[in-house]
C-alpha cells in the first residue's frame, strides 16, 4: 500500500468540482468546503458525500438527517476559502457571512448563486476510517445555466468555463 502522503500527492492531480456541504439542526448551522461528492443514481436521485468525522458539520448532519450540496460557481472562491478555514478569524457560523443563504425543502442552508443546490435527506451513513459517507436522496434542486465552475486542482482553486 502507498503512504497517505503519496496518496494525497497523487490526488492533487485529480481536478474536481468544489462544493459547500451545509446543514442545520435547528440549534446551529455548519458547513465545510468539499470535493468528495459523487452522483450515485439518477433514479432514484442520490448522491454520496464524504465528511471528516472531526468537523462540526458531521455531527450537525447526523443530528438533522439533511444537508445541502452547494456546487460553487467560479466567482464564489471566497465562499470556498471561508468554509475551508483559509480566511483567518472566520470560523463557525461566521462562514455564512460569505454569500447569501436561504433554504429549500429540508431546511439545510442553500447558497444563492451556486451553480446547483442539491437539497438532500440522508438515507444511510457509512463509517469509513476518518470519514462518514452520507448516502443522500435528493429532494430538491436549484440551478443556474451560466457562469464558470469552481474546481480544485494541484492545491489551488481554478475557474473552468462552461
Amino acid at each position: 500500500a502507498v503512504s497517505s502522503l503519496e496518496h494525497r500527492n497523487g490526488m492533487r492531480h485529480v481536478a474536481v468540482g468544489v462544493s459547500i456541504i451545509a446543514a442545520s439542526d435547528g440549534a446551529m448551522r455548519a458547513g465545510l468546503t468539499a470535493t468528495a461528492v459523487c452522483s450515485v443514481t439518477a433514479d432514484p436521485p442520490r448522491l454520496v458525500v464524504f465528511v471528516n468525522k472531526n468537523v462540526v458539520a458531521d455531527q450537525v448532519i447526523r443530528n438533522s438527517g439533511a444537508l445541502c450540496v452547494n456546487v460553487l460557481a467560479g466567482e464564489q472562491e471566497d465562499v470556498a476559502k471561508a468554509f475551508a478555514g483559509m480566511i483567518e478569524g472566520v470560523h463557525g457560523d461566521t462562514r455564512f457571512g460569505f454569500g447569501r443563504w436561504n433554504t429549500l425543502a429540508t431546511g439545510a442552508p442553500a447558497l444563492d448563486g451556486a451553480l446547483t443546490n442539491f437539497d438532500c435527506r440522508v438515507v444511510k451513513v457509512y463509517d469509513e476510517s476518518t470519514h462518514h459517507a452520507f448516502l443522500c436522496e435528493v429532494l430538491a434542486t436549484r440551478e443556474r445555466n451560466d457562469g464558470e465552475a469552481l474546481i480544485y486542482l494541484n492545491g489551488g482553486f481554478r475557474r473552468l468555463p462552461q
